[in-house]
């Protein structure tokens, strides 16, 4: 019998997909247009999942405009180990222990730009799926090390036009939510100037769900290149660089620490090297 999920699945991958080829395409517009010398380009890289399923890694090294940047997609499938069914069940999620199948797919982005007064960024929308349940999750935040309140008011309110064309207490919710699961307890701050993020999105209406996500995902690009066109052109100095590599070094700290998609990641297996391409090239610790 065929499972009715399936053709929602397919959809929900292939626009990750889509919104994963439109964001490569404009970063390296904006290198083309920014560069000093030569643009940089992504190194495109299938990734497997020895369980089940795979993906796209996507990463620019040593742009003019972008230090690092990866954009990935996935789409993966199999059965959860132990200790992910645990952490599933622990957040609601029924029947884990008789059937622990799962399927996911999205898109991740990270980005650590080479000037310092232009912010780093995450961005990820996905759909995960069990026999029990399924949802969609996502968000986007914004991470200066040098920060400038026009830019944090326009980069939030791209993320608030998103959320109020689909429900008016959206942001409000998914902005405190991002504030809270962004907040790096050891060191008693956020990691940036917030944004949106939800999780176990699902009203019961899966058409206006997926629809919400999508509309995430499409702020993106709005929300950020004109704030980060603001800034290519200011100068820096080596203090602002050393402001900048401190500052890493926090969003390295919550990552590999807080994190839960780069908690989920290893733990499911997936290529690690694609997981991990959140972290900065260079960071610094004092």
């Amino acid at each position: 019998m065929t499972d009715p999920f399936d053709s929602r699945k397919a959809r929900a991958a292939a626009w990750f997909h889509t919104l994963r080829d439109r964001i490569v395409a404009a970063f390296e517009d904006l290198e083309d247009r920014f560069a000093d010398g030569q643009p940089g380009r992504f190194e495109v890289t299938p990734t497997t999942r020895a369980d089940g399923g795979g993906g796209i890694m996507s990463v620019m090294r040593g742009g003019k405009v972008f230090e690092k940047v990866g954009v990935n997609w996935s789409e993966v499938h199999g059965s959860l180990g132990e200790k992910a069914q645990r952490a599933m069940a622990a957040r609601g999620v029924p029947g884990m222990a008789e059937d622990p199948r799962f399927w996911a797919s999205g898109i991740s982005l990270v980005a650590h730009m080479v000037n310092p007064h232009a912010p780093a960024v995450h961005m990820n929308t996905r759909m995960f799926w069990t026999p029990g349940a399924s949802w969609f999750g996502g968000g986007s935040d914004l991470n200066p090390a040098i920060e400038y309140a026009e830019d944090t008011a326009d980069f939030h309110a791209e993320m608030q036009r998103a959320c109020d064309a689909h429900a008016p207490d959206y942001y409000p919710r998914f902005k405190a939510w991002a504030d809270e699961y962004f907040f790096v307890p050891h060191r008693g701050r956020a990691r940036g100037v917030g944004g949106i993020f939800f999780d176990d999105l699902n009203t019961g209406d899966w058409e206006a769900d997926f629809a919400f996500t999508k509309a995430v995902g499409e702020a993106f690009l709005p929300a950020f290149l004109p704030v980060t066109e603001r800034r290519l052109a200011t100068p820096w100095s080596e203090a602002d660089k050393d402001v900048q590599l401190i500052h890493r070094g926090l969003y390295a700290e919550y990552n590999l620490v807080y994190d839960r998609g780069t908690k989920f990641g290893l733990e499911t297996g997936h290529d690690a090297n694609a997981v991990l391409m959140s972290l900065p090239p260079v960071a610094k610790w004092t």
